[in-house]
């Protein structure tokens, strides 16, 4: 065995003294082309400092070699040091056999650093000089997955999977494709290659992206079964529980839904979304107490969440709570945080406890934004008229005919109003 090998066995047994030794004598004794490979697999088992070295001795033997350039640029970018990469890639030239590599490089470098335009303008650099090279392919298709232009990224994929190449780098690209196409909306063609995938090797972000095409492809049976057995390999996974849930309401399951998101909230406690659905999946159910309860608990963690307070005062008037409407809501408007519908709840809550100023005040600033809505203009023409408020009165009611032609009661009221004058 070369010394080379004699490490990378030490390394595999834990035997980190042993090594070390092995790495000394291999630097010393083992011949350029065995080193290069040492440098490789250092570089790949995490040992960055360990392969510099290898790559730098070799680099002060064949100062020419480019190969050995982008290698410690490589290390450079995993270690942070983005001028010694840069450094390095600007030896290479562009007729340089490793120019197209160094370009493959120089584009990780720029993704680091979120550069993502530059790091696109290398990868098609380097497609235009070699259109042929499948790694430069599959850089391409995984710098789209990582930006999300999941269009694009299937255009690699698949023409990388027509070429036979289907793992490249220890990624599987048939679970790519699968993905892309979900996260794309071609949710048929995302089932087609998931499916392809053994359970055994689907990972967890596979088997939720599987779950979910079901999904959207209403099949919520086999949603279930596949986010069931997420769950059972990865409990802590929190995104599966909505969607489960969704899933089983499809198929009217409410109680075992509600069971499923109140387990979502035991692995997602500060998820406030996921208290609002919960709280709305109570109000399906009947149960306003609980649903109130996680409407509250959702509040406590992002008191800002409007669609929160909306449904929680929404619940409030529904039960005749109209002093606790008012509490909760007062807070916002004083804030400037509000929903036009906070105006129409305290309109209603203040004129059931005879609060007719506030009544008066929250009608009127609700009228601008529901003035062609049916449900609020009936209730608003009542309270106009028995405030004495006829011009805004006659003005709702012909509002409400314009929706409502036929409502015999509004009809005659809007002539009495007419006959005075108005």
């Amino acid at each position: 065995m070369s010394y080379s090998e004699k490490m990378l066995a030490a390394l595999s047994n834990g035997q980190l003294e042993t090594a070390n030794k092995h790495f000394a004598w291999a630097l010393r004794k083992d011949d350029d082309d065995t080193l290069f490979s040492l440098a490789e697999e250092l570089y790949g088992l995490g040992f960055l400092k360990q392969s510099a070295r290898t790559y730098k001795k070799l680099l002060a033997k064949y100062p020419d070699e480019d190969d050995l350039k982008t290698g410690l640029a490589d290390i450079a970018i995993d270690e942070g040091d983005t001028d010694l990469a840069l450094d390095y890639l600007h030896q290479v030239k562009p007729d340089s056999p490793a120019y197209v590599q160094a370009l493959l490089v120089e584009a990780d470098l720029y993704q680091t650093q979120e550069l993502f335009e530059v790091s696109e303008q290398k990868l098609l650099t380097a497609y235009r000089l070699d259109p042929d090279e499948p790694i430069v392919e599959f850089a391409l298709a995984e710098f789209y997955f990582l930006i999300r232009n999941y269009h694009q990224a299937v255009r690699f994929y698949l023409a990388l999977i027509k070429q036979g190449h289907l793992e490249i780098s220890r990624v599987n690209l048939v679970e790519r494709l699968g993905v892309a196409y979900a996260e794309a909306g071609h949710f048929e063609q995302a089932v087609g290659y998931l499916e392809q995938i053994k359970p055994a090797k689907l990972t967890p972000d596979t088997q939720f992206e599987l779950g979910f095409t079901y999904l959207q492809l209403n099949e919520p049976r086999k949603a279930i079964d596949t986010f069931n057995k997420l769950r059972e390999q990865d409990s802590q996974y929190a995104t599966v529980y909505p969607y489960l849930a969704e899933a089983q309401e499809q198929l009217h399951q409410l109680d075992q839904a509600l069971l499923t998101l109140q387990e979502g909230l035991a692995v997602d406690q500060y998820n406030e979304q996921l208290y609002l659905r919960t709280a709305r999946l109570a109000l399906k159910l009947d149960d306003q107490d609980l649903a109130e309860r996680y409407f509250r608990e959702g509040l406590s963690i992002d008191p800002d969440n409007l669609t929160t307070v909306l449904e929680l005062s929404n619940l409030l008037v529904q039960q005749e709570r109209y002093q606790a409407n008012i509490d909760l809501l007062d807070q916002y408007l004083q804030s400037n945080e509000f929903d036009p519908q906070f105006y129409w709840n305290l309109a209603v809550s203040n004129e059931h406890l005879d609060h007719f100023k506030a009544a008066q005040e929250n009608y009127l600033a609700a009228y601008p934004f529901f003035e062609h809505n049916q449900d609020f203009l009936k209730p608003a023409i009542y309270f106009f008229r028995e405030a004495g408020m006829r011009e805004q009165a006659v003005a709702a009611l012909r509002n409400y005919l314009a929706i409502v032609p036929d409502d015999g009661e509004m009809v005659a009221m809007l002539e009495d109003f007419e006959d005075q004058g108005y």
